[in-house]
C-alpha cells in the first residue's frame, strides 16, 4: 500500500526550506537540497527511473506515456508538466515545524498549543466552515506550516504514485518539476524549459478546491535606502541625521488605501515588508503589485514623489530608490491556449468540485513560465493562511487535489 498524501506532507514540512532573499546563490538555502534529494529518492522508489536533481536544486522526473499503440490518442497527447516549489516563505520561521492533526474538525476556533495567543478564528477564516468533519493540519503556533507549497508537492507525488501503481489509468507523458526559491521570485531562474520538454503545464500552488487561477499580479520589488549621519546622541544637535526617523516619514506617507490589509480582488497594493538598519543607514524593501502592468510604473511614481517630499524635510540625507522586475500577469498568455484551461475546469468538475476562476493576489512559477511561452495555470492544494503561524491544511481537500490531477491527465487523453 502506497503512502497517503498526508504521510508525505507531514514528512516534507519537517524539513525547513525557507528561502533567503539576501542570498546570491540558487538555491538560496541548502536545506532545499535536502528536500529535493528526498523527493528524487522517493520518485525512484516508485519506479520513475530518470528522477534527478541538478546543481541549482531543480528536481525533474518523467512518467512515460502508457497509451497503447492501437488507441486513437496514441502519439497525439502533448507532454504535460506539473510543478510545485520546494521553498517556504522567509517571512515566518519554518524551523522545527510541529504539525498538529485535528480529526473530525467540529467548526470551532482552533487554539494552537505552543502559543495559545495564536488562534485560528472561524470569523477570520470562513473557509473553515467548509471543513467541518475534515481532518485539519495546523502549526503549533510558533512557525508557519509549509502547506505553501509542500501540499502541492505531496499532491504531485501522490498522483505519481497513483499512476505508477495503476497502469489502467491512461495518460500521456507526464513531467514533474520541483523548483527552488519561488517565494523570493526566483523559482524559474535556472529552469531549463527545453529540458522540461512539455507543451503545457500546471503549478499546484493554490488555495481551496474550486479555486482555479489563470491570472496573477504583475510584480516588482522596490528598495529604498536612506543614508543618514550617526553621532553620539549627547552631541547630536544640528549634526545627526537619523535614517530611522526618515524611513518612518516615508512609511507614513504610503497610501493607506493601497495596502495589503485594505485591498482585495483586483485592487493593487504597495507593501513595506522588510526594514533593516540603524541611525546611519536604513533599508526598506517593498512589494509592488498590480493586475495592470502599467500600474507598477504608477506605484513607482508614488514612491518617487514621497521620496522628494521627505528629501525636502531632510536635505542632508541621501535617499535612493531601486526597483527590480519580478513577474507579470499570466492571463494574456493563457487566453491564447484555451485547451489548457478547459481541461483543468473539466477535471475539477469531474472531481466533484464547483470550479471558479479567481485572480491570484500573488504569483506562482506559472506566471513566469507563461511569459516564457509555457502556458501554466494554477491548481488548488487545500491549504489556507499561507505565510503565517495560522496556516492550515484540509487533508480532505488535499486528497481532492490528488483526485483532480489524476482526472486531468486522463482528460488530456480523452481530448485526442
Amino acid at each position: 500500500m502506497g503512502q497517503t498524501a498526508l504521510d508525505r506532507f507531514l514528512r516534507y514540512v519537517k524539513i525547513n526550506t525557507q528561502s533567503n532573499e539576501a542570498s546570491q546563490e540558487t538555491p538560496s538555502t541548502p536545506n532545499q537540497f535536502e528536500l529535493g534529494k528526498l523527493l528524487v529518492e522517493e520518485l525512484k522508489a516508485m519506479g520513475i527511473e530518470d528522477a534527478e536533481i541538478d546543481e541549482h536544486c531543480y528536481v525533474m522526473a518523467t512518467i512515460p506515456s502508457n497509451i497503447p499503440a492501437d488507441h486513437p490518442a496514441y502519439g497525439k497527447v502533448p507532454n504535460i508538466g506539473f510543478l510545485a516549489h520546494l521553498d517556504t516563505s522567509p517571512e515566518v520561521s519554518g524551523e522545527n515545524v510541529n504539525p498538529q492533526i485535528i480529526e473530525n474538525y467540529d467548526g470551532s476556533d482552533i487554539v494552537l498549543p505552543n502559543d495559545p495567543s495564536v488562534v485560528i478564528r472561524v470569523e477570520e477564516n470562513p473557509n473553515l466552515k467548509k471543513c467541518i468533519g475534515h481532518t485539519i493540519v495546523t502549526t503549533d503556533g510558533t512557525t508557519l506550516l509549509g502547506a505553501d507549497d509542500k501540499s502541492g508537492i505531496a499532491a504531485i507525488m501522490t498522483m505519481a504514485q497513483t499512476l505508477m501503481e495503476n497502469p489502467q489509468i491512461l495518460h500521456g507523458t507526464i513531467r514533474i518539476c520541483f523548483t527552488p526559491d519561488e517565494e523570493i521570485g526566483n523559482g524559474t531562474k535556472y529552469l531549463d524549459i527545453k529540458k522540461f520538454n512539455v507543451r503545457y503545464a500546471y503549478t499546484v500552488d493554490g488555495d481551496l478546491p474550486g479555486e482555479l487561477n489563470k491570472e496573477t499580479f504583475s510584480a516588482d520589488q522596490a528598495t529604498i535606502t536612506i543614508v543618514g549621519k550617526d553621532i553620539h546622541p549627547g552631541t547630536a544637535k544640528g549634526i545627526m541625521v537619523n535614517s530611522i526617523r526618515i524611513v518612518g516619514e516615508i512609511i507614513t506617507r504610503l497610501p493607506k488605501d493601497m495596502a495589503p490589509e485594505t485591498t482585495e480582488g483586483y485592487e493593487p497594493y504597495i507593501h513595506p515588508y522588510v526594514l533593516e538598519g540603524g541611525v546611519g543607514k536604513t533599508t526598506l524593501r517593498l512589494l509592488l503589485r498590480d493586475f495592470r502592468t502599467p500600474g507598477l510604473e504608477e506605484q513607482k511614481e508614488i514612491l518617487r514623489k514621497i521620496i522628494d517630499e521627505v528629501k525636502m524635510l531632510y536635505p542632508k540625507a541621501e535617499i535612493n530608490l531601486e526597483t527590480k522586475y519580478q513577474y507579470r500577469n499570466m492571463l494574456d498568455g493563457l487566453e491564447k491556449h484555451p485547451i489548457v484551461l478547459d481541461n483543468l475546469w473539466e477535471a475539477a468538475i469531474r472531481s466533484g468540485v464547483e470550479p471558479y476562476w479567481k485572480p491570484i493576489r500573488g504569483g506562482t512559477d506559472g506566471a513566469r513560465l507563461t511569459e516564457m511561452g509555457l502556458p501554466t495555470p494554477n491548481i488548488y492544494t487545500g491549504g489556507n493562511n499561507f505565510h503565517s503561524k495560522t496556516e492550515w491544511l484540509s487533508v480532505d481537500f488535499l486528497n481532492k487535489t490528488v483526485e483532480t490531477l489524476v482526472n486531468l491527465v486522463q482528460i488530456w487523453v480523452e481530448k485526442y
